[in-house]
């Protein structure tokens, strides 16, 4: 078991001392007898009892050709004296940017997402230089004063049975009590929600070791992807916010176009051919995300997330790091921020790494499917439910046996494949790097479709023989789709069509999948309800291709590791798939107008 305290989330960041450093990687640490094993990996650490902290930079780490770090610019030496004045004139034009839309569009536009925007910029930039402790410390007191005592006043051995029925109710309360929809009843609610008893009886029963199950892990998992659900799905607030994003990354394939048609022409860049259409997006946005990373605006954001889930879920900060970056950036980036701690850890947080690369898909491809016509709303309210859906699956499929190195310590080391000049030349990398992926995508999908189809075909041929013609003719698409057909009724949708999506889902993957819920005349006549639950039930690297990525990057990482990542990869794969049909249970729980959910 692993020692952590109850101290609120948000104390132990960076900016205690007023010091605002987006782009540094810190690791906080709240176990001393790890410290000095870090230490000796050379990982930066913070005590949180004392406050102390130190961070290293990608940006501080690289050089210029004349010897000299970009960080002793004059430009940069500049910024950091005046730095005040440069955030009080952003915060400014922030300021009045919002004012002024307040005031024209207060009645026929959405305020909220500008509201939001504004607020997280004010605090953003107001904690680089007044300590966050101001905040922190009334917050931990408060903490102590309230949820502390009164959790003392339960008895130890009542605690973890009164929050799993806490739990139980708060799911029961939410689907049942509100009104019907006729796509969406009470009987088709049950049967999702027996789904999901079902999926953790499941991984109950196949437990590693279920003495070792640490449940306070699996309450407080199941509970967050609910109310993420509910909050993305049921509330105005929520499903607006969701839409932002969503609308956002359509913009983004937008932008990708402009750059085809100067390549091209504007014909070309409005063909909807995949080659055209997708492929542009997916090298723009790796760029970016290349640009983000050598700003340290994307580890300072999946610091922050994983602090929270640390705190929150109870699991070490090797994990927690991994779970809330995969969405972002891809299961194989993702391992690499913990580079320096692979070869460290225990079998079941290499499991649970393997695992939330293979529940949800990374940013990258999102635009990818997005462009393709599927549910954009859907695809992000799924990455986001499949963060905690995977810490808690994984940690029943197999739990916690060993001590961690990680254990009461958030760590993001410095990785040096990210170093970079400047921001052009981190840009330019991201080009580059976004071609190899892109081309890696192409090639992977033309090899499995020619293979799938080259199956498919010697399947009917035998097929034939036996009379099994038409739309029972035999291709793999039907045997799976027979075989994974308890799965489809669990989830409550039209049975043997999305069984079959699932199939092909974990056979070839997901792009295929999307592609065929998209263009296959055979599911244009499916409900919404089904739709929408196929497009959570596809939503994730849950299948054979992405098993051999998973393998070649681990064992890449770590190499004395190879053998422990072959033996959990078949398990982390079957988990992932389960955690990923979980968040298609709990939509399917939560949305009560498929139709109006596009």
């Amino acid at each position: 078991m692993h020692h952590h305290d109850n101290r609120p989330p948000g104390e132990d960041l960076e900016v205690e001392h007023g010091h605002c450093k987006p782009e540094h990687i810190t690791s906080i640490n709240t176990n001393p007898n790890t410290l000095s094993r870090s230490d000796k990996m050379g990982t930066s650490s913070q005590d949180v009892e004392k406050g102390e902290i130190e961070a290293m930079s990608p940006v501080t780490s690289s050089n210029n050709s004349d010897g000299r770090s970009p960080s002793h610019s004059r430009f940069a030496r500049f910024y950091r004296r005046h730095k005040v004045w440069f955030d009080l004139a952003g915060w400014i034009v922030i300021t009045g940017w919002w004012a002024a839309s307040l005031g024209l569009h207060h009645t026929d536009m959405n305020w909220a997402i500008p509201f939001l925007l504004w607020l997280a910029i004010t605090l953003r930039l107001l904690t680089c230089h007044v300590p966050i402790s101001i905040v922190t410390r009334p917050m931990r007191w408060l903490w102590h004063n309230t949820a502390v005592r009164l959790t003392a006043l339960i008895p130890e051995k009542w605690r973890l049975p009164l929050g799993a029925a806490a739990t139980t109710a708060i799911i029961l309360i939410g689907p049942f009590f509100s009104e019907e929809k006729a796509d969406n009843t009470r009987a088709n609610r049950a049967i999702s929600l027996f789904g999901l008893i079902v999926l953790l009886a499941s991984l109950w029963a196949t437990s590693r070791n279920r003495k070792a199950i640490n449940w306070h892990t699996i309450i407080v998992g199941m509970l967050m992807q609910f109310i993420i659900a509910l909050f993305g799905l049921r509330t105005s607030v929520g499903y607006d916010i969701f839409a932002f994003v969503s609308s956002l990354a359509r913009s983004l394939l937008g932008f990708a176009k402009d750059g085809v048609a100067f390549l091209t022409d504007a014909e070309t860049a409005q063909t909807p051919w995949f080659l055209v259409s997708v492929i542009p997006a997916i090298i723009f946005f790796v760029s970016l995300v290349q640009l983000l990373y050598y700003w340290g605006t994307l580890q300072w954001f999946i610091g922050k997330a994983a602090v929270f889930f640390f705190w929150a879920m109870r699991i070490a900060g090797a994990e927690s790091v991994v779970a809330a970056a995969t969405p972002f950036i891809g299961q194989g980036e993702s391992a690499m921020l913990i580079k320096p701690f692979v070869a460290y850890l225990t079998m079941a947080e290499l499991h649970q790494v393997m695992c939330s690369g293979f529940a949800t898909i990374a940013g990258s491809v999102l635009v990818a499917y997005i462009g393709m016509g599927v549910n954009p709303q859907a695809l992000i309210s799924s990455c986001v439910m499949s963060i905690p859906a995977s810490l808690a699956i994984s940690k029943m499929r197999y739990p916690e046996e060993e001590q961690s190195l990680t254990a009461g310590k958030v760590a993001v080391p410095d990785d040096k494949d990210h170093e970079a000049a400047n921001s052009l030349d981190a840009f330019a990398k991201g080009a580059w790097l976004g071609l190899k992926i892109a081309g890696m995508i192409v090639c992977t999908l033309l090899c499995i479709i020619a293979l799938v189809a080259l199956i498919n075909g010697l399947l009917t041929w035998f097929g034939r023989y036996l009379n099994l013609t038409g739309e029972y003719e035999l291709t793999i698409q039907l045997i799976l789709g027979y075989l994974l057909y308890p799965v489809a009724f669990l989830l409550g949708p039209d049975l043997l069509k999305v069984a079959r999506l699932i199939g092909i889902k974990i056979v070839t993957n997901e792009f295929v999948a999307y592609d065929t819920l998209i263009k296959d005349p055979a599911y244009a006549g499916l409900s919404p309800r089904s739709k929408l639950i196929a497009t959570y039930s596809l939503c994730g690297f849950g299948n054979i291709g992405s098993l051999g990525t998973q393998i070649g990057v681990q064992s890449q990482i770590a190499p004395a590791r190879g053998g422990d990542v072959s033996r959990l990869a078949i398990s982390a794969l079957l988990t992932g798939i389960l955690a990923t049909l979980s968040s298609a249970s709990i939509a399917r729980l939560v949305v009560q107008d498929q139709a109006a959910f596009v």
